[in-house]
């Protein structure tokens, strides 16, 4: 867990540079955002910045209660909305990770479940929200995230994205590359012919969800 803003920065960027080298972001495709705990503001990724060069210089801090741009960078990502009021929802949320995952999209937009198959799966993503496609940066998008935000940590964007939640930076990457990972698993299984294959439910419930 951060405990000063440039710890907040320094996470910030470490999973920037590992979203982009993992192939869940390319270039400026992408935004993230963090929060100390108890604290009235958060930092969000500027416009514009491109995910695996991040510097403190861009992010911008947002108030928490109004939206407003309190100091960094003069102008948020696009999708600061989306964001500000996941934490508004969420108390819980310290961290929200929106990044691009190919082949989650993909599955998605087949009209595809995306099936948990592994322990890790089950443990980070547990369950997937699914929010319609709205244009980036509306209102719409933002509010129905945030709506999907309350029962889920994960949730799929749809011809987008994907946004996912943690109490610190850490959790909240695990569990969008976990998403891409079960996406890539539901894609393979698919292309073999299987259209069941998930893990069991039957211990599902009795994880104890991260």
């Amino acid at each position: 867990m951060a405990t000063t803003i440039d710890d907040l920065y320094d996470q910030l960027a470490d999973v920037g540079r590992s979203a982009v080298r993992s192939g869940l972001a390319l270039a400026s495709g992408g935004n993230l955002s963090a929060r100390l705990p108890g604290s009235d503001r958060f930092v969000v990724t500027a416009a514009g910045t491109w995910l695996d060069r991040l510097t403190p210089d861009d992010f911008s801090t947002v108030a928490a209660d109004d939206g407003r741009v309190l100091g960094g960078a003069e102008r948020p990502s696009s999708e600061w909305k989306l964001h500000w009021r996941t934490y508004q929802r969420r108390p819980d949320v310290h961290a929200v990770v929106h990044l691009h995952p190919q082949h989650a999209v993909l599955v998605d937009a087949l009209g595809e479940e995306i099936r948990l198959v592994t322990l890790d799966h089950a443990v980070y993503v547990r369950a997937i929200g699914h929010v319609p496609y709205h244009p980036n940066g509306s209102d719409e998008l933002a509010d129905l995230s945030a709506e999907q935000a309350e029962q889920h940590d994960v949730m799929v964007l749809a011809h987008h994205g994907c946004s996912a939640l943690g109490a610190d930076v850490g959790m909240a990457f695990r569990r969008a590359a976990n998403l891409e990972e079960a996406a890539v698993a539901t894609y393979r299984l698919l292309t073999l012919g299987d259209r069941t294959l998930r893990f069991p439910a039957e211990h599902l419930a009795r994880l104890r969800h991260v």
